[in-house]
C-alpha cells in the first residue's frame, strides 16, 4: 500500500536522475541547461508528474517535491515560462505549510532552495531583474538558518552555491544599473550570506567554478568587495542587514573596514593562486584593476576623513604594510606594471620611505619613457601602459614630494624631473593645438588614440609642479646672477597653473606659492591682491570632500594663507591689521571649541579626570580640529601665533610679551603634548606665576617671569625714565625720518623707552612713519632711484656687481608687468561673495584701498574655491616625529628668549635658551646613537627642517645676544652715521671710542701706511693691550667680508637685510664707497619689504602647502 502511495516520489526520483546523467554524465556538479526535450522525453514525463502531482493528498512533502521537479525538468530543457507556471507560487508560505524545520525532511529544504533557484533564474532569463530579485530576497533567510543548523548535504551545497553566486551578480548588475541602492540596510544580505557559506565549507577552499555551469567564486567576491569599496568612497551609511554578531564598541567605521578587509584577503587570495605568471604578449588587467581599487580605499581609509581609532590595531601605519604586501604579491604576478610601481611609489611615500619611493618611481618613469618611445614608433596602443594624464600626474607628485620633504640634492632632481615634464607637456598634442575650454571626460573616440585627451586640472597640476620645482631651486641654487630668471620663470609656470582655461584659478597651493614668491621679492602689492583673492573665493557648502580632507578642510586650508598675509601687511608696516589677519586664522573656525576642543572649567579631582579620560565617547566629544589635523598643520597653527606674539612685541612691547609667552607654550602643549623630556615644559608655579582663577586666560594676569624668577621688574624706574628723558632735536636726519631704522640688538635705552611708549604714541608714530616713509611707491610697487644714487649705471635695477660678481636685484616694473598685466574689465572683489567674518571684512576693505590698480585683475573672486591633494598623508615614525616636535620646541624657546632679552630679564632669557639647549643635546644624542647611520649633524635626512649643527648656531647665536654685559664691551653695534658714507667710519680707528673713530677716515694708502707702522711697533702683552691690533681687525674685516660675500649669495640669505648691511660695512671699512652705498640701497628695499618674521616660517619652510 506504501509503494502506490510512493509514486510521486518515486517518479520524481527517477526524474533527476535522468536530468542529472543527461546532463552531468559524470556526475560531478550541477544540472545545466540547453539539453533538449526529446533526450528526456519530456513530454511524456511530465504528463506522469503532472498526474502524481494531483493524485498526491495525503503526503504533501512529496507533493512539493514532484512540483520542483517538474519545474526542473521544464528548466534543463530551457522551457522558462513552463518552469515559473509549474513551480509554487510562493515557495515559502509553501514550505511553511509543511510544517518546521525540525519536522521537515532536508530533501524538501533542497527542493525549496532548487524551486527558488529556479524561478528566479527563469525570471532573469526573460529579463524579470526586480521580479527574480524578488524571489531571492524572500528565500534568503529560510535558505541560510539550513546550511548553517545542520551538516549540509551535498546536494544542499550544490544549489546553496547556485543560489548565492546567482543572487550575488544579479545584485551586482541591479546596482550597477541604480535599480537598487547601497543605501538599503540589506543591500549586502546576499554577499554577507555568501561570507557565512564560504566560512561554512569544511576544508580548504579554493577557487574556480565551485559546480559545472556556476558562476566563478572569486567573481562573487570581487562584486562583494566592489560593492564595499563603493559604500566607502561615496561615504553611504554602514548596512546592517544580516551583518551578524557585532560588538557595541565598534564604530560603523570600524565595521565597514573590518568587513572589506576580509573580503579583500579573500578576493587577493583566490586571484594570487588562479593568475599565472603572463607571456609576453599578455596582460593581467584583471590584477592592475584590483591594484587600483586597493589603493584608492587605502587612500580614503588613510586619509583626514577618517580617524585613527577606526583604523584597527596599528593604525594608518599596519594598514599601509598591509597595502604594500598586497602590491608585492600582485607584482609576481605581472611584468614591468606601471600602475603596481606608481602604487609603490605613493604608499612607500604613505609611510615615509623615501628611498623605496623615489626608487619606484625612477623605475616607473623608465618604463613609461620606453614605452611611450615604443607607442609614437610602432603606433600601437599598449594597453598596460599608463596613460599620458596618469603619467603626469605622477611626475607632478613625485616634484612636490622632493620639493617639500627633500634637501638640496632632491630639489636639484626635482628640477630635472620639472624640465622633462616641461618637454612633456609640449610634446602632447593636445597643448600643441591648444586647449578646450572645458573640463570633461575624454570621449570615445580619443580611448583609441595614441595620446588621449587630458584634464585640464591634470595640466595646471603640471605647471604648478614646475613652477614649484623653480621657485624651490631658486633657493637652492649658488648662482646668483641666475635667481633672477629662475624665479621669472617660477611666476610664469605658476600663473600658468592658474590661467581660466585650466579651471583651477582658485588652487589654494599655487595661489599661495604664487604669493610667497612675489613677498620673498619684496613685491607687496601683486602678493597681497593674490592672498586676498584666495580668502575671499566662493567656498563649496557641501561636504563631499570631507571624507578625503577631513573636517574643517577648507578652513585649515587657509591657514597659512592667512598667515601669509598677516606678514605682507606687517612688511606694509600696517601692524593693527596684520594683527587681525592672525585673528582671521582663528575666528574662520567659529567658536575658539571648535579649533581646540571644548575644556571643563569645572573642577574635579584626579580619579575622576582618569575616569573621564578612559570614556571614550567623553574623549571623543571633548576633541577639536587641531585633534585631526597632522604635524605640519599644527606647526601651521602654532607659526601664527608666534606671528601673534611678534605683532604683540611690536605694539605693546617686550614686556607684554614675555606675559604672553605662557599662550604660547600652552598652545605647543596642547597641539603636540609632553616631548617626555628632561627640560620643563611648565614653569614652577609659584605665588608669582599663580594665576587667580577669576582672571584665567587674560595676558595681564601672569606675574612674574616665565621661570618664575624672584626678581621683580623695575617698571617704575622705566617709567621714570620715560619722563625724565629729553627729546631728541629736529635735526636733517630726524625730521624725516624713515621708518627704516638699524636698531641695536643690546636693546640701547632709546630702543627701551620706544618700545615702552603709550599705544596712542605708537601709532602716531607708526602714521607718521608712514608718511616720511622711504617705502612711497608708484602703483606697481617699485621704487625708482635717481641717477645721482646710484653708481653702477643708468638703469636702477641692474644687476650690482660687486668683485666681479652679481647678486640679487628684484625686476623693474617693465619686468614685473610681464606676468601680471593689467587688465580694464576686471570684476569687482566685494566682501560679500562670502560670509568670512570680522577680520576679512576690514581686510578686504584694506586690500581695496591700498592696491588701486590690481596686478593679479585677470582673477575673478567669483570663482569657485578649489584644492587638490596629490600627497598622500605622509605618517612618520615615532622618532622621526618627536625630532620634528623637538626642533619646533627649541625654536619656541629661542622666541621667548627674544622675549627676555628685550625686556632686559636676562636670567630668564638664559633660562630659556638652557632648555633649548637640553633639546638640541638630546638630539645630538641620537645622532650619535643612531646604529643605522642615517642621520647626521648637519641635517641632509629626509623632511629634516634643520639640522643639529644648524640648531647649535640658533642656540648659541641667541645666547651670544643675551649675555646682560655683552652689548656694552664685546660687540658694538653701530648705527646709520650722521655723517656723509666714508668720511666718519666708526670701525676704522684703533680701538671702539668715538675720538679714535672720527680721527680713523682712510684711504687704501693710509691704511698700508698703517699697517707699516702697526708692524714695527712692538706690541704690548695681551693683558696690557687697551684695543685690537690693527692687523687683527682688518684679518677679522676680511674674513667677514669673506663670511658675508657667501652668504648674501646662497638662496636662504640673498634678501637677508642684516647681512647686507653688515657687507656694506665691510665694504666701508675696505674703502670701497660706491660699493657699501649701493649695498645700502638694496638693504633699504629689503627692509622696505621685511615682514616681522622671517618668510620662512611660512607652512613647512618651503612653497608647498
Amino acid at each position: 500500500m506504501r509503494l502506490i502511495e510512493l509514486v510521486g516520489l518515486t517518479l520524481a526520483a527517477e526524474t533527476e536522475c535522468a536530468i542529472a546523467k543527461a546532463t552531468d554524465p559524470s556526475g560531478a556538479g550541477r544540472p545545466s541547461t540547453a539539453v533538449s526535450a526529446k533526450d528526456l522525453d519530456a513530454a511524456n514525463v511530465q504528463s506522469r508528474l503532472q498526474a502524481a502531482i494531483d493524485a498526491e493528498t495525503r503526503f504533501p512533502e512529496d507533493r512539493f517535491q514532484a512540483q520542483v521537479c517538474a519545474g526542473l525538468l521544464h528548466w534543463v530543457a530551457e522551457e522558462f515560462d513552463q518552469a515559473v507556471a509549474s513551480l509554487p507560487q510562493d515557495i515559502e508560505q509553501e514550505l511553511a505549510q509543511l510544517g518546521t524545520t525540525d519536522n521537515v525532511s532536508e530533501w524538501t529544504d533542497i527542493s525549496a532552495l532548487k524551486a527558488a533557484f529556479i524561478k528566479a533564474d527563469c525570471l532573469a532569463r526573460n529579463n524579470k531583474t526586480a521580479e527574480a530579485l524578488v524571489v531571492f530576497d524572500s528565500a534568503l533567510p529560510s535558505v541560510s538558518m539550513a546550511w548553517t543548523g545542520r551538516s549540509a548535504h551535498r546536494q544542499f551545497k550544490v544549489w546553496s552555491e547556485l543560489f548565492l553566486t546567482e543572487y550575488c551578480v544579479l545584485h551586482s548588475e541591479a546596482l550597477r544599473a541604480n535599480e537598487r541602492s547601497l543605501a538599503d540596510p540589506n543591500s549586502l544580505a546576499c554577499f554577507r550570506s555568501w561570507a557565512r557559506y564560504w566560512e561554512s565549507m569544511s576544508g580548504p577552499v579554493t577557487g574556480g567554478y565551485g559546480y559545472r555551469g556556476s558562476v566563478p567564486r572569486r567573481q562573487v567576491w570581487l562584486e562583494y568587495y566592489l560593492a564595499l569599496s563603493t559604500i566607502l568612497e561615496l561615504g553611504i551609511p554602514f548596512p546592517t542587514g544580516f551583518l551578524g554578531k557585532v560588538t557595541n564598541e565598534a564604530s560603523a567605521n570600524n565595521q565597514l573596514r573590518i568587513e572589506l578587509k576580509k573580503t579583500e584577503a579573500a578576493y587577493e587570495a583566490l586571484l594570487i593562486s588562479e593568475t599565472s605568471f603572463p607571456r609576453a604578449e599578455e596582460t593581467r588587467e584583471e590584477v592592475e584593476s584590483f591594484v587600483r581599487a586597493v589603493v584608492r580605499n587605502w587612500s580614503i581609509l588613510c586619509g583626514r576623513g577618517w580617524k585613527e581609532r577606526d583604523l584597527g590595531q596599528g593604525g594608518r601605519e599596519s594598514l599601509s604594510r598591509g597595502v604594500l604586501d598586497t602590491l608585492y604579491a600582485t607584482a609576481t604576478k605581472t611584468y614591468h606594471s606601471t600602475a603596481i610601481l606608481r602604487c609603490l611609489f605613493t604608499v612607500h611615500l604613505a609611510v615615509a620611505e623615501f628611498d623605496l619611493a623615489f626608487k619606484a618611481f625612477d623605475s616607473y618613469l623608465d618604463l613609461v619613457r620606453h614605452g611611450k618611445a615604443r607607442v609614437d614608433k610602432t603606433g600601437h596602443l599598449e594597453t598596460n601602459l599608463d596613460d599620458d594624464g596618469t603619467v603626469l600626474e605622477t611626475m607632478s607628485q613625485c616634484i612636490l614630494a622632493l620639493c617639500r620633504y627633500g634637501g638640496t640634492e632632491a630639489i636639484e632632481k626635482a628640477r630635472v624631473i620639472g624640465n622633462e615634464l616641461e618637454d612633456w607637456l609640449a610634446r602632447l598634442p593636445q597643448l600643441r593645438n591648444g586647449i578646450e575650454n572645458e573640463n570633461t571626460v575624454p570621449e570615445e573616440d580619443d580611448t583609441t588614440a595614441l595620446h588621449p585627451k587630458i584634464r585640464p586640472h591634470l595640466i595646471a597640476l603640471s605647471w604648478q609642479a614646475i613652477g614649484l620645482s623653480q621657485a624651490h631651486w631658486s633657493r637652492t641654487t649658488y648662482d646668483a646672477a641666475s635667481r633672477t630668471e629662475i624665479q621669472t620663470k617660477a611666476i610664469r609656470c605658476l600663473r600658468k597653473s592658474l590661467s581660466q582655461e585650466l579651471g583651477r584659478t582658485r588652487d589654494v597651493r599655487s595661489l599661495f606659492a604664487l604669493g610667497l614668491l612675489l613677498a620673498e621679492r619684496r613685491d607687496l602689492t601683486p602678493a597681497i591682491e593674490i592672498v586676498k583673492t584666495a580668502l575671499i573665493s566662493n567656498k563649496s557648502a557641501d561636504d563631499e570632500h570631507d571624507l578625503y580632507h577631513g573636517p574643517y578642510w577648507q578652513q585649515r586650508s587657509l591657514v597659512p594663507l592667512w598667515h601669509l598675509l598677516a606678514l605682507l601687511l606687517s612688511a606694509r608696516q600696517d601692524y593693527n591689521m596684520a594683527a587681525k589677519a592672525c585673528e582671521g586664522a582663528f575666528e574662520q573656525f567659529g567658536d575658539p571649541s571648535v579649533l581646540f576642543g571644548r575644556q571643563d572649567l569645572h573642577f574635579k579631582s584626579e580619579h575622576l579626570n582618569e575616569v573621564d579620560a578612559q570614556d571614550e565617547k567623553i574623549a571623543n566629544e571633548r576633541k577639536g580640529v587641531v585633534d585631526d589635523m597632522d604635524d605640519t598643520e599644527r606647526g601651521s597653527v602654532l607659526e601664527v601665533k608666534m606671528t601673534q606674539l611678534a605683532l604683540l612685541e611690536l605694539l605693546e612691547g617686550p614686556d607684554v610679551a614675555v606675559n604672553a609667552s605662557s599662550e604660547l607654550m600652552s598652545l605647543f602643549m596642547r597641539l603636540f603634548g609632553n616631548l617626555e623630556t628632561k627640560p620643563t615644559m611648565q614653569p614652577p608655579k609659584t605665588a608669582d606665576t599663580m594665576v587667580p582663577r577669576s582672571s584665567a586666560g587674560t595676558l595681564k594676569s601672569i606675574k612674574g617671569s616665565f621661570f618664575g624668577s624672584t626678581r621683580t621688574r623695575q617698571t617704575s624706574i622705566a617709567d621714570s625714565e620715560k619722563t625724565t628723558t629729553p627729546s631728541r632735536p629736529q635735526t636733517s636726519a630726524t625730521s624725516i625720518a624713515p621708518t627704516i631704522q638699524v636698531t641695536q640688538e643690546n636693546g640701547s635705552p632709546t630702543e627701551k623707552r620706544t618700545r615702552r611708549l603709550s599705544s596712542m604714541t605708537r601709532r602716531a608714530r607708526s602714521e607718521s612713519g608712514k608718511r616720511h616713509s622711504l617705502r612711497k611707491r608708484d602703483s606697481s610697487g617699485g621704487r625708482k632711484r635717481t641717477a645721482s644714487v646710484s653708481s653702477a649705471g643708468t638703469n636702477p635695477h641692474a644687476p650690482t656687481v660687486v668683485d666681479g660678481e652679481v647678486f640679487f636685484t628684484p625686476a623693474d616694473e617693465l619686468q614685473q608687468s610681464e606676468f601680471f598685466p593689467l587688465s580694464s574689465n576686471r570684476q569687482a572683489s566685494t566682501a560679500s561673495s562670502v560670509s568670512r567674518g570680522r577680520s576679512l571684512h576690514h581686510l578686504e576693505s584694506y586690500a581695496s584701498q591700498k592696491s588701486r590698480s590690481t596686478n593679479f585683475s585677470e582673477i575673478s573672486a567669483s570663482g569657485t574655491y578649489t584644492i587638490s591633494n596629490p600627497l598622500p598623508l605622509i605618517h612618520f615614525p615615532l622618532d622621526t616625529e618627536r625630532r620634528q616636535r623637538a626642533v619646533l620646541l627649541i625654536k619656541v624657546w629661542l622666541m621667548i628668549a627674544g622675549f627676555y632679552r628685550r625686556a632686559n630679564l636676562f636670567e630668564d632669557a638664559k633660562g630659556a635658551i638652557s632648555e633649548a639647549q637640553k633639546l638640541v643635546g638630546m638630539l645630538e644624542a641620537e645622532v650619535a646613537r643612531d646604529p643605522t647611520g642615517s642621520l647626521s649633524m648637519r641635517g641632509n635626512s629626509w623632511a629634516e627642517k634643520k639640522g643639529v649643527d644648524e640648531l647649535l648656531g640658533d642656540v648659541w647665536a641667541e645666547s651670544f645676544s643675551s649675555a646682560p654685559d655683552l652689548p656694552k664691551l664685546v660687540v658694538p653695534q653701530h648705527g646709520l652715521p650722521s655723517e656723509p658714507l666714508g668720511l666718519g667710519s666708526n670701525a676704522s680707528g684703533s680701538g671702539f671710542s668715538k675720538t679714535n673713530a672720527q680721527q680713523s677716515a682712510t684711504t687704501a694708502s693710509s691704511v698700508q701706511s698703517l699697517e707699516r707702522s702697526e708692524s714695527e711697533e712692538k706690541l704690548p702683552a695681551p693683558y696690557k693691550a687697551t684695543s685690537v691690533p690693527k692687523i687683527d681687525r682688518l684679518a677679522a674685516r676680511d674674513r667677514a667680508y669673506g663670511l658675508l660675500s657667501s652668504l648674501t649669495k646662497l638662496g636662504s640669505a640673498w634678501n637677508n637685510a642684516e647681512a647686507w648691511f653688515a657687507m656694506a660695512r665691510a665694504h666701508e671699512e675696505s674703502g670701497q664707497v660706491d660699493k657699501a652705498k649701493e649695498v645700502l640701497w638694496w638693504c633699504v628695499e629689503l627692509e622696505e619689504g621685511t615682514g616681522v618674521r622671517e618668510w620662512q616660517c611660512l607652512g613647512s619652510g618651503g612653497y608647498v602647502l
